[in-house]
């Protein structure tokens, strides 16, 4: 035996080790003893390691007791520190309390774009103006897209580097394309209504908020975005009514009252007269807001939208006489209303499916716009 240890000691010292592991008052005093025993250097271990040097004989002798004291103190060892942790449960359970009158805590949940929330906001501002929401095919034809709005046969707008044009036509043998606007929609709203009336007409106060599509794509446009546009029909119209409109409409979405519009003269085929419409901001903390006094050494003009009295030509191509109804139309992007309104400076970051700005920037499903929220008129 090595150590001067002789064979007689084994029963000593497993008795000591299990006497010590009864003793062991927690974890770490527990660990300190298996080491001591059982480790790579330990007391049993070293004892082990003598029966190579042994005759077959005292092999055969003691090679069970020094297993057997291995075992025993191994299995002290278990038993107490399932032992040692049943007390520190239950030690925990008579401490602790648990208030089933708290809320659980919150689980994963998804979020609403900002984009979905612009469209809510607006919805709800011009609802309290009186609009209606009006929808159409994101697929059209060439000519609720761009001929019964006045757009001439070589506009740009039709240039295939600007509209996404299908190999197929319509029944009239008429290219079908992506809409590039949502102006159709303004179309069809209007020839629903002359259809209905037998051209007699009818008033028409809608906002058409939808997808549209342009073959562009930078850090403020991609080849999918979102815009709305706003139509009034109605008798006795003027440039009075649409720049009261988007006056409303502008402070009311921004919530901000010094909130300064400027029109500027402009062309569309489908207005006239048009406006460029630009609004005022203030430079405040080295960002740009908008309000305060663009004329100021911090302020300035920023266009965010188009606008203009609805052309004649584009009344009478949807079966309305513009001698009787005048109108006005504008239009503006909502991914541009949304950066402007909530901080965010690259378009396409809109469309990446990133989880962590869509947590930064996304809403609660809860927070539904409403007026009395401080979103409207």
């Amino acid at each position: 035996m090595t150590e001067g240890k002789n064979m007689s000691d084994i029963e000593a010292i497993k008795e000591n080790y299990l006497g010590q592991i009864a003793a062991a008052g927690d974890g770490d005093a527990l660990e300190a003893i298996r080491v001591a025993a059982l480790g790579k250097k330990g007391e049993i271990s070293l004892l082990l390691k003598t029966l190579g040097k042994m005759t077959p004989e005292e092999r055969q002798s003691e090679g069970p007791k020094i297993n057997g004291a291995r075992q025993a103190v191994a299995d002290a060892i278990a038993a107490r520190k399932d032992s040692i942790e049943t007390e520190a449960l239950n030690a925990r359970l008579a401490t602790e309390k648990l208030d089933m009158t708290l809320p659980p805590p919150s689980a994963p949940k998804g979020s609403i774009h900002p984009v979905s929330q612009v469209m809510d906001e607006l919805a709800e501002i011009f609802a309290d103006l009186g609009f209606s929401v009006a929808t159409g095919p994101e697929i059209e034809d060439d000519w609720h897209n761009f001929t019964a709005l006045n757009i001439p046969e070589t506009h740009p707008a039709r240039a295939m580097h600007d509209t996404f044009y299908f190999p197929q036509t319509d029944d009239k043998g008429m290219p079908k394309l992506l809409r590039t606007h949502t102006s159709p929609v303004q179309i069809r709203t209007m020839m629903d209504v002359a259809k209905q009336t037998d051209g007699e007409g009818a008033p028409i106060y809608i906002i058409a908020p939808g997808r549209t599509y342009r073959s562009d794509s930078d850090a403020t446009h991609t080849p999918m975005f979102h815009q709305v546009e706003g139509l009034v029909i109605d008798k006795n119209i003027h440039m009075g009514h649409l720049k009261w409109t988007l006056e409303t409409f502008v402070r009311a979405f921004f919530e901000r009252d010094d909130i300064e519009l400027r029109l500027r003269p402009s062309y569309f085929p489908f207005t006239e007269p048009s406006a460029e419409v630009d609004v005022g901001f203030s430079v405040e903390k080295g960002r740009r807001i908008i309000g305060g006094d663009p004329r100021g050494d911090n302020g300035g003009w920023m266009e965010i939208l188009g606008s203009g009295m609805v052309h004649p030509n584009v009344i009478r191509n949807c079966g309305l006489d513009p001698d009787i109804w005048q109108g006005f139309a504008f239009g503006c992007g909502i991914d541009r209303l949304a950066m402007l309104k909530y901080g965010m400076d690259d378009l396409r970051a809109f469309f990446d499916g990133d989880l962590r700005w869509m947590e930064h920037y996304g809403f609660d499903a809860l927070d539904v716009p409403t007026l009395s929220g401080g979103v409207g008129a």
